[in-house]
């Protein structure tokens, strides 16, 4: 029996499509490092993201594949993540060294639990092997550090400032640099230049994204966040609310404006579960924001129900993903977390 060929084994991988990004493994430059001696087949599989819901089901389509090629007798694969950078035809906008994608975590009005969203889901991207930076872009009320039980000042090495470690996320905001209860007045060019600093002036080291929690509303720091970096994409998060809701959407309309991709929407508080009967409440009605997604063509990343679990967490400096990790409002979380990857990767391959 002949021994198999590399140019055999990488047919069988170009039937392999990942189901995202609907193309075949090898044109999207997946496989690498492929061997065969003896029947003996082993290659890397490099996916697009560390969170990748979907690594069990390509990793066993690869393996059946290659098990089907006349000669292979065993089949090893090594799978890793390496995340794509984010591209822009904007050329004045200046992209981070280090840093493969900047997510911009938006909403339209105060009070939907954006900030709340926003810790989560880096804690629960920095979980599956992502590296992960999380910067408050809230200069006037930077919540953050109290969600992440961040209250130390940041140190100084050549010249940079370092972001502050917190649950596996690289952690900066204006909370850490200000006495607890200051109150920060300043005006827009003093916005832009804390949102300047925080970007360029922080040593984030190499990152697969960071996230950016940006304050409420369409104002000077989603300008400034926008001119300074390629910003991949952004998600919106709203309650059911027809106010927040209406709100929302002019996020939406601004980012799409300014030429950012958004990602999609998030529907926090969605309904609220009684402990004790069981019942399932509507509190601010439910479904409208996956309604509003698809009626604007927006993928609707998930729902969140209300539960006194993730306000506790968030004030005790333990997110929930972390505090009460199989809770189905935790889960909601991870699998939300897991679909943003998927819509960054499908937005830097450029498809979908």
């Amino acid at each position: 029996m002949s021994d198999v060929g590399t140019a055999a084994v990488l047919d069988a991988l170009r039937t392999v499509e990942d189901p995202d990004l609907k193309r075949d493994l090898v044109s999207l430059n997946m496989i690498e490092d492929l061997a065969a001696q003896d029947g003996r087949v082993s290659f890397t599989l490099v996916l697009t993201t560390a969170a990748c819901p979907l690594k069990d089901q390509i990793e066993g389509d690869c393996r059946a594949a290659v098990e089907r090629v006349p000669g292979v007798r065993a089949v090893e694969i090594k799978t890793i993540s390496r995340v794509r950078k984010a591209k822009h035809p904007a050329a004045d906008r200046k992209v981070l060294e280090g840093v493969a994608q900047v997510i911009a975590i938006g909403s339209g009005k105060g009070g939907v639990g954006k900030s709340t969203i926003a810790a989560n889901l880096a804690v629960a991207l920095a979980a599956t092997g992502a590296k992960v930076g999380l910067l408050d872009g809230d200069i006037y009320g930077p919540n953050l550090p109290r969600m992440l039980g961040v209250q130390r000042q940041p140190s100084q090495r050549d010249n940079k400032i370092l972001p502050i470690a917190a649950h596996g996320v690289d952690f900066m905001s204006m909370g850490l640099l200000v006495d607890q209860g200051e109150a920060v007045v300043w005006r827009g060019p003093m916005l832009h230049g804390a949102i300047k600093s925080f970007l360029h002036d922080v040593d984030w080291g190499e990152l697969d994204y960071l996230l950016v929690d940006l304050p409420p509303g369409t104002g000077d720091v989603q300008l400034s966040l926008i001119q300074q970096t390629v910003v991949a994409g952004a998600v919106v998060v709203t309650t059911p609310s027809l106010v927040a809701i209406e709100d929302a959407v002019k996020a939406v309309n601004m980012f799409e404006k300014l030429q950012v991709p958004v990602l999609g929407l998030i529907e926090n508080m969605s309904y609220f579960v009684c402990p004790s009967c069981n019942t399932r409440h509507d509190i601010f009605s439910s479904g409208d924001g996956e309604a509003r997604a698809l009626a604007l063509g927006l993928p609707f990343l998930g729902a969140v129900p209300l539960h006194p679990d993730i306000r506790s967490g968030g004030d005790a400096g333990r997110p929930v993903v972390l505090d009460k990790p199989d809770s189905d409002y935790s889960l909601a979380l991870k699998r939300i977390a897991g679909h943003l990857a998927q819509r960054v990767s499908i937005q830097s391959i450029g498809v979908g």
